[in-house]
């Protein structure tokens, strides 16, 4: 698909991996529209890149309807949809004060998982209706998974769970909205320098960077952004979750 002109929306659109695709989809031709929970941080994005930020809670069903009913109202129907709006707090399933209290672990549930197929579902209604374009593909689909699905570290159980279950949905889903010439697919980051890992000491980011194989550094979010765009622009890609992590498989710590 040739993205300009084309409605982009981006979850988790105000910081990290999120803001590095709005800026690439910008800077591509697309319009860009940031759905954030953090509107404020959103709006002054969007502003540079000529886009719109809607204020959105992906878990909330009338949030996340009514977020994307302002963007096709701005921009029209959306082609695209990167889900990037997640978290990953570090727990133990049993810690030093007992078993991990089930509330936190919804919450990573509801957010990464849960969050990534309600955009999903509301997205991909209007979009099946829409015309289509070259070779009957009416847009595509990105959902952020994890490194972590495959190999979760101890203290990563619920976030593992949740990015596993990203990567599940996306064969399932890829099939089902084939009939519609729909296309999803997922990306599995590393290590990568977003404000998740930024809140850790200089010498730990090092650290971690250095045990990636090759380029030993963190991973950087517009070498996500790329990504996600070549996804948008080769057509034959479908139903795969894409690893981008420098050969990195990790350690059980």
């Amino acid at each position: 698909m040739d993205i300009k002109g084309q409605t982009a929306i981006i979850t988790g659109g105000a910081s990290g991996l999120g803001a590095a695709t709005a800026e690439a989809f910008a800077k591509a031709g697309a319009k860009v529209a940031l759905l954030d929970i953090n509107v404020g941080v959103a709006e002054q994005l969007a502003a540079k890149l000529g886009g719109i930020a809607v204020k959105c809670d992906v878990t909330d069903e009338q949030s996340a309807a009514d977020a994307l009913a302002e963007v096709h109202k701005t921009y029209g129907v959306g082609r695209v949809l990167v889900n990037c709006a997640g978290i990953g707090p570090p727990k133990r399933i049993v810690g030093r004060d007992g078993p991990m209290p089930l509330a936190d672990y919804k919450k990573v549930i509801e957010i990464n998982l849960i969050g990534t197929f309600n955009m999903m579902r509301l997205f991909a209604a209007p979009l099946s209706k829409a015309e289509a374009l070259a070779e009957g593909e009416r847009g595509v689909i990105i959902s952020t998974a994890s490194v972590a699905a495959f190999e979760g570290q101890i203290g990563q159980a619920a976030y593992a769970s949740s990015k596993g279950g990203v990567a599940a949905l996306t064969m399932p889903a890829a099939r089902e909205f084939a009939q519609f010439g729909i296309r999803v697919m997922a990306i599995a980051p590393g290590i990568f320098h977003t404000p998740m890992l930024s809140s850790l000491p200089e010498e730990a980011q090092k650290s971690l960077g250095a045990s990636v194989p090759f380029p030993p550094r963190l991973g950087r979010p517009e070498e996500y952004a790329e990504l996600a765009l070549f996804i948008v622009q080769n057509g034959y890609l479908n139903g795969e979750v894409i690893r981008i992590d420098g050969a990195l498989r990790m350690a059980p710590r």
